[in-house]
């Protein structure tokens, strides 16, 4: 498992968030606080408390083609 914190404050990096998420056979969670919901779903990131950053969770030892995608999200 990899982790890292990104921020998605406006709804264009959500959309562009989740279209790289699809792309990946892995599982992926997005936390924020105690609530975690799958990333790859767009209904379950605007749940979460976007105002904050937020923790990717990536279930793949092969995953470096995910994170490099994802570190223009960083926080």
């Amino acid at each position: 498992m990899k982790s890292i914190t990104i921020s998605l404050e406006m709804a264009q990096k959500v959309k562009e968030f989740v279209s790289i998420t699809q792309s990946c056979a892995c599982e992926i969670l997005l936390k924020s606080g105690k609530y975690v919901v799958d990333a790859k779903s767009i209904l379950g990131i605007f749940s979460l408390d976007l105002s904050k950053p937020v923790t990717v969770e990536i279930y793949s030892d092969d995953c470096a083609d995910v994170l490099a995608k994802l570190e223009k999200f960083s926080a």
